[in-house]
């Protein structure tokens, strides 16, 4: 892990990753407990899971609630998609507000995501791999989520291709959010 950049959210970084490349092809390391300490994050994963999704798939707004809601750090190892953070904190001054990440197989990119935001994303590339590793194991019935297209986002898609789960969550609007800031 190479650098940290403050995204417009509070607690939402982007970070390089550490990454070497020559003639054989690309060494990347995407996680490094003691950096994470270093910078003040959340640096204990429990569960690690990856998607791999075709271009126009829109994923999310996903979050879970407390107690099993969880800080991320995801990366994008093949492909090229386009990452959204929405702002679900009720008091922080960026509430309802997002920010966006271009991550790709070749920016050598991650996000850091604290708890209290949704998160989601758009496919740009056929076979685009997303990898999370969460700081908590994925709780089905604490699972929730943010409708995609009801917080002003332009998503750069037309005709997005979701599941029917993000298509019947409440809007933002609608959202009884169980995060403080």
């Amino acid at each position: 892990m190479k650098s940290l950049q403050e995204t417009n959210i509070p607690g939402v970084y982007e970070i390089e990753m550490f990454h070497l490349a020559d003639d054989r092809g690309v060494f990347v390391k995407p996680y490094h407990k003691n950096t994470l300490e270093k910078w003040g994050l959340e640096s204990e994963f429990r569960e690690s899971f990856y998607s791999i999704n075709q271009k126009g798939v829109v994923r999310g707004m996903h979050f879970q609630n407390p107690p099993d809601d969880h800080a991320k750090l995801i990366y994008c190892s093949s492909g090229k998609l386009v990452d959204i953070i929405l702002d679900i904190r009720v008091g922080s001054p960026t509430y309802g507000k997002f920010a966006q990440v271009e991550l790709s197989g070749d920016n050598y990119k991650a996000v850091y995501l604290p708890k209290g935001v949704a998160h989601g994303f758009c496919v740009l590339e056929d076979n685009t791999c997303m990898v999370y590793l969460t700081s908590t194991v994925h709780s089905p019935q604490n699972d929730a989520g943010v409708l995609w297209n009801s917080f002003g986002c332009n998503w750069p898609v037309e005709n997005p291709i979701n599941s029917d789960r993000d298509k019947n969550f409440p809007s933002l609007a609608n959202l009884k959010s169980p995060f403080n800031f």
